[in-house]
């Protein structure tokens, strides 16, 4: 992983130093003004967008490599991590290139600046308001990705969905969840959900409802007694104490509980060993009921 991350800042550096030579040296040409920008306008003019291009898109890269190494070293982080803030610097970094690139086209055309700026204002207004929902995904998916709440790799639930944050673009955010499943959620539904981020908690609540049967009579101190044995092998995962039992509901024929377990850590795996031991002991406990 880090060879692969050297290698790709040693590609970013080569090309940048591409871009530097090619912008230098159509600068030079236009101090010296040679003989073929008098022959041929064009390629004057196709040198000047270029230009315009380059020039602006060299500082921003230039930047945004600094920014990044400030960054890392600051934050005394691996160079292989994809932090939520680098992913952020590289998405704006794109997204003015592209503007650089339309201003580029935009000085090949012959037209007043008066004009131009009318012209760009109608244009912008329009596309604001024929693509205002991948506006908005873009707006809401630049402040999640400067924000220290969700970040890349964090187990998040968001309603019905949960899972692994794998990326954050500027229009989706995509989860993979426990079926390996990828799910892509917009990020203005990101944006305006609650979301629970359970990587940042400093420890995990499992919680597993069920139903007995009221016939049973079982108390919740009684069910609690025979979980807490269920859950001892798991004492090095478990808060000492963290099992609780607590009654949700009485019908008429059915009790319906909630066991709430404090895990010391969050580990998936072992959540779902835990998860599926506790089930089977409360699968067991109701069927040797039934059976008496």
């Amino acid at each position: 992983m880090i060879e692969d991350r050297e290698r790709k800042t040693g590609k970013e550096l080569f090309m940048l130093g591409i871009k530097a030579v090619v912008c230098l040296f159509l600068v030079y040409l236009f101090v010296n003004k040679p003989i073929l920008f008098s022959q041929y306008p064009r390629i004057e003019k196709l040198a000047g967008a270029v230009v315009v291009f380059l020039g602006p898109s060299l500082v921003v890269s230039v930047l945004r490599l600094i920014i990044i190494y400030w960054y890392i070293r600051k934050h005394r982080f691996k160079s292989n991590i994809k932090d939520n803030f680098i992913l952020g610097i590289n998405r704006i970094t794109s997204i003015l290139n592209v503007v650089f690139f339309g201003l580029a086209v935009v000085s090949l055309l012959e037209v007043k600046l008066v004009d131009l700026v009318f012209s760009v204002s109608i244009v912008a207004a329009a596309v604001a308001l024929t693509f205002k929902d991948y506006v908005t995904n873009m707006i809401n998916g630049l402040i999640i990705m400067f924000s220290d709440r969700l970040s890349l790799g964090d187990h998040i639930k968001m309603g019905e969905h949960e899972g692994k944050i794998l990326d954050i673009t500027l229009i989706n955010m995509i989860l993979q969840n426990e079926d390996s499943d990828m799910v892509i959620i917009p990020n203005s539904v990101v944006f305006s959900s609650v979301i629970i981020n359970q990587s940042k908690q400093n420890i995990k609540k499992l919680s597993i409802e069920f139903d007995m049967s009221i016939a049973n009579g079982y108390t919740p101190e009684y069910i609690e007694n025979h979980l807490n044995k269920i859950i001892e092998p798991y004492s090095e995962n478990v808060v000492e104490g963290g099992l609780t039992v607590k009654t949700i509901s009485i019908n008429k024929d059915v009790v319906i509980f909630k066991a709430m377990i404090l895990l010391k850590r969050y580990d998936k795996i072992k959540e779902r060993e835990i998860r599926r031991a506790v089930n089977t002991g409360l699968i067991r406990l109701s069927a040797t009921l039934i059976k008496d």
